[in-house]
């Protein structure tokens, strides 16, 4: 008996993607990305811009709703933070400041704009207590070295995130 062979016909199979349609356009996420200067509203993690909904990627974030959609909260813009995908799932409906607690953290990071802002204002406050303060111990000479050490003072009191 002579053993036939099976002939095994392959057929390509192709599968029909559809594209992905994104819930923002780049100019509200780009605006979602900066209001925290692209870092995790939650965990505080510096986030990439080009890796927005990309599972797995290294920095990889979505728009987060702060207070939950299940919990009345709404897609306006006000109520979109950056954060990495791991903290948004694991979020769920969990109320924004426990999660944060979670990381131990009381806020969401400041803007770019935002820690500019402090950052001059520190500046400036700490030049004129410590100008003021050299100019009673030091005269003229002394209100000018101590305004300058007051500033940078105050300037590396500024935030980071």
């Amino acid at each position: 008996m002579v053993k036939s062979e099976k002939k095994i016909h392959t057929v390509p199979i192709i599968i029909h993607l559809k594209a992905k349609k994104m819930a923002y356009d780049s100019e509200t996420l780009n605006r979602i990305y900066e209001k925290t200067d692209g870092y995790c509203h939650l965990c505080h993690k510096k986030l990439a811009f080009t890796n927005y909904g990309v599972h797995g990627a290294k920095a990889a974030w979505h728009a987060e709703h702060s207070k939950a959609k299940a919990n009345g909260g709404t897609s306006h813009l006000n109520n979109l933070y950056p954060a990495c995908i791991k903290c948004n799932l694991e979020k769920s409906t969990y109320h924004t400041k426990t999660v944060r607690g979670w990381n131990g953290n009381t806020r969401a990071p400041h803007s770019k704009a935002k820690k500019n802002k402090i950052r001059k204002d520190n500046t400036t406050g700490g030049a004129l207590i410590g100008g003021g303060k050299g100019l009673l111990i030091g005269g003229p000479i002394g209100g000018a070295i101590g305004s300058f050490i007051g500033g940078a003072i105050g300037n590396s009191n500024s935030p980071k995130k």
